[in-house]
């Protein structure tokens, strides 16, 4: 290769629209960065605005919107600076919107859907949800899909936001049946009922437990009901608690555990 022919190479791979787009790849990668790392900064505080119910939700939505802006802006950028027309592009565009459209009409149901999430509050960003009979928190919420972490695998999964009607919030009160023996008299079962509820508030997993009083009368014990509050995610683990405070509660109490008895009669 003679020299001319190389220094030919050398200009064009060190032209000014390469080392321009390069500088441009690499503000767009900075401003960024800085940009996240202040709202993450923000996010993260205890006390942050950012890091609460909607406005978590909110965060996590416009910090997709914002890297795809980017992302767009800086190609939009690079093609103009490399000779093309981004004006007479982005008018073909506009012309060729029909046919697109009709393409992606479940990507524009998802984006709709994803903003009648946000407008309804149908479940923000942490919420506890139950999808296709997985139980998972809301992780974050995108313009296209909802990413939840299965509660009892921990893998992630992507769930498009026009599935919206598949998908059950999970509330923060468990209602859990407390059994009584028929032979037990009212007033023991009673303060045996209360005895259990105080060894239920001590779990630190319970905040929250109140005596909704006889729910039914059942066909071997007496079933009272208590609204039980906690954290949505906590519901299964909490409910053995229960399940461990009524045997306690009832063996401190002289009380057995009722179960269904079968009487036979022999001729």
């Amino acid at each position: 290769m003679d020299k001319a022919k190389l220094i030919e190479i050398l200009k064009e791979i060190f032209s000014v629209k390469l080392l321009a787009s390069v500088a441009i790849v690499i503000g767009a990668a900075i401003l960024y960065k800085v940009i996240m790392s202040v709202l993450n900064k923000q996010a993260n505080k205890d006390n942050g605005i950012l890091s609460k119910g909607k406005n978590r939700t909110y965060f996590e939505l416009a910090r997709n919107i914002l890297s795809s802006l980017i992302l767009i802006v800086t190609i939009l950028v690079l093609l103009q600076i490399n000779g093309v027309n981004v004006s007479s592009l982005l008018a073909g565009v506009g012309i060729a919107g029909i046919v697109i459209g009709l393409a992606i009409q479940d990507w524009l149901k998802d984006i709709i859907r994803g903003t009648t999430i946000l407008s309804d509050g149908y479940y923000s960003v942490g919420d506890i949800v139950i999808f296709e009979g997985r139980e998972g928190e809301v992780l974050s919420l995108g313009l296209k899909t909802t990413k939840i972490k299965d509660l009892a695998t921990g893998s992630v999964i992507s769930v498009a936001n026009r599935k919206i009607e598949q998908i059950e919030v999970v509330q923060d009160m468990l209602f859990y049946r407390i059994p009584i023996p028929y032979e037990v008299s009212l007033p023991d079962a009673d303060k045996a009922v209360a005895d259990i509820i105080e060894i239920m508030k001590k779990s630190g997993l319970i905040k929250e437990v109140v005596n909704k009083g006889v729910a039914e009368l059942a066909d071997s014990r007496i079933e009272y009901v208590c609204a039980v509050r906690c954290s949505a995610k906590d519901k299964l683990q909490a409910r053995r608690d229960c399940n461990r405070a009524v045997l306690e509660g009832l063996a401190a109490n002289g009380i057995s555990v009722p179960y269904n008895k079968i009487e036979v009669i022999s001729e």
